[in-house]
C-alpha cells in the first residue's frame, strides 16, 4: 500500500512539473519573440507568406464553420421564441452568442487544427532534420526566423477572420431563422441593431488576439521540442492541437469573465 501511494503521489509530482516546465518553455518563447518584435528585427516577406499559408487560406473553412454554428444557435432559439412571441429577439441573440463567444472561439479551435498542426508539422520536422540546429551554426536565431513572423502573422489575421466569423454565424442564423421560423429579415437585422453592442464585438475581437497568441506559441513550441524522427512529429502535431483546444476553452472562460462582467 505504501508503495503503491508514493508511486502514484510521484506521477502526480512529475506530471506537475511537466506542467510547469511546459508553461515556463512557452512563456520564455513569448518573450524572446516578443524581443525580436520591439527591435523592429522582422523579415517581412516571411511574414507576409505566413499570413497566406495560416490566415488566408483559412477563411472559407472558418466561414463554413460559423456559418453553421451560427444556424444551430438560431434553430435551437428561433422556433420556441415565436412560440413565445419572443421571435423579435432572435437576431439579437444569435449575434451576441456569436460575437461574444461562439466567432473567436470556434476561429481558434479551427485555426488551430488546420494552421497550428501545419506550424509543429513543418517545425517538427526541421528539427528532426537538424536544420534548426543549422540556423543556429550559421547564428540565425530559430525564434526570429520560425516564431516571430507566424506570431505576427496570427496576431494580425486571428481578429480578421473573427470578422468572417461574425458575419458568417449572423447570416447563417438569419437564413434558419427566416426559413424555418418565418421571421422577417428586417425584425432580424432589427433585433441584432437594438441588442448587440460594441463592447460585445470587441470583445470578441479582443479574444481572438490571445488566441492567436496560444495557438502560435503552442505550435511552435511544440515543434522545435519534437524527438523521435518522424513519429515524434507526429506525435508533436497531435500534441499542438489537443493543447491548443485546452487552452483556448479555458481562456474563453478567463476572458468572457473578465471582459463582459465589467
Amino acid at each position: 500500500m505504501k508503495d503503491l501511494l508514493i508511486k502514484f503521489f510521484g506521477g502526480v509530482g512529475d506530471k506537475t512539473l511537466a506542467v510547469f516546465e511546459y508553461i515556463g518553455g512557452i512563456v520564455i518563447l513569448l518573450f524572446n519573440a516578443v524581443m525580436w518584435i520591439f527591435r523592429l528585427d522582422i523579415r517581412l516577406k516571411l511574414t507576409i507568406q505566413q499570413m497566406a499559408l495560416l490566415g488566408v487560406n483559412s477563411i472559407f473553412i472558418v466561414f463554413v464553420t460559423t456559418f453553421f454554428a451560427g444556424a444551430v444557435v438560431s434553430l435551437q432559439l428561433a422556433e420556441l421564441a415565436v412560440r413565445y412571441g419572443l421571435g423579435k429577439f432572435v437576431g439579437g441573440g444569435v449575434a451576441i452568442a456569436m460575437c461574444r463567444e461562439l466567432a473567436p472561439m470556434l476561429t481558434a479551435v479551427v485555426v488551430a487544427g488546420r494552421a497550428g498542426s501545419a506550424i509543429t508539422a513543418e517545425i517538427g520536422s526541421m528539427k528532426v532534420t537538424e536544420q534548426i540546429d543549422a540556423l543556429e551554426v550559421m547564428a540565425v536565431s530559430p525564434v526570429k526566423y520560425l516564431v516571430v513572423p507566424r506570431l505576427i502573422a496570427c496576431v494580425v489575421l486571428f481578429p480578421i477572420l473573427t470578422l468572417f466569423a461574425d458575419c458568417a454565424g449572423v447570416l447563417g442564423g438569419g437564413v434558419v431563422a427566416n426559413i424555418l421560423a418565418g421571421i422577417d429579415l428586417s425584425l432580424y437585422t432589427d433585433s441584432i441593431k437594438n441588442m448587440l453592442f460594441m463592447e460585445d464585438f470587441l470583445g470578441g475581437l479582443y479574444k481572438s488576439v490571445f488566441f492567436a497568441i496560444e495557438v502560435v506559441l503552442i505550435g511552435c513550441y511544440q515543434g522545435m521540442t519534437t524527438k523521435g524522427g518522424a513519429a515524434g512529429v507526429g506525435i508533436a502535431t497531435t500534441g499542438s492541437v489537443v493543447y491548443s483546444i485546452i487552452v483556448v476553452f479555458i481562456t474563453n472562460y478567463l476572458l468572457s469573465s473578465i471582459i463582459f462582467s465589467l
